[in-house]
């Protein structure tokens, strides 16, 4: 678990959004696939970037989740590429909360997201690394 008021984020800014009402549970805690659907964008942003053309996501390999988002923060998610294969790449994926009116931001998802590249007709394409 992220505790250190200190830690900064690991990766590059993907995807910054604001958390909605309509993202909650009667608690107003965020739903935690909510978050896993923004950290699968940025995913699929950082991924074709760096494959220049499609990807899609082919696993979702470990997902911790370590504290609340809540009605109001700004999620920020920071994507970091671990490896690159022929045709897929895995991304360490960190989800991280800016608190509502608040200075200070927490980690509250980590993950990993395998993308693979694909060709015109669907099929898997080797990965033309265009940025790193």
């Amino acid at each position: 678990m992220n505790s250190d008021a200190n830690a900064v984020p690991n990766g590059e800014l993907t995807l910054r959004t604001l958390a909605m009402p309509g993202d909650a549970n009667a608690a107003g805690d965020i739903f935690g696939g909510w978050v896993m659907a923004q950290m699968d964008l940025a995913c699929g942003i950082r991924a074709a970037e760096l494959a220049g053309g499609r990807v899609v996501t082919a696993a979702v390999n470990e997902m911790v989740f370590e504290k609340p988002m809540h009605v109001g923060d700004t999620l920020c998610v920071y994507i970091e590429i671990e490896k690159v294969g022929r045709t897929s790449m895995t991304l360490h994926v960190e989800a991280w909360a800016q608190r509502y009116l608040k200075p200070h931001r927490e980690r509250v998802i980590a993950g990993r997201f395998v993308m693979v590249a694909l060709d015109d007709s669907g099929k898997p394409r080797p990965v033309e690394i265009l940025s790193a």
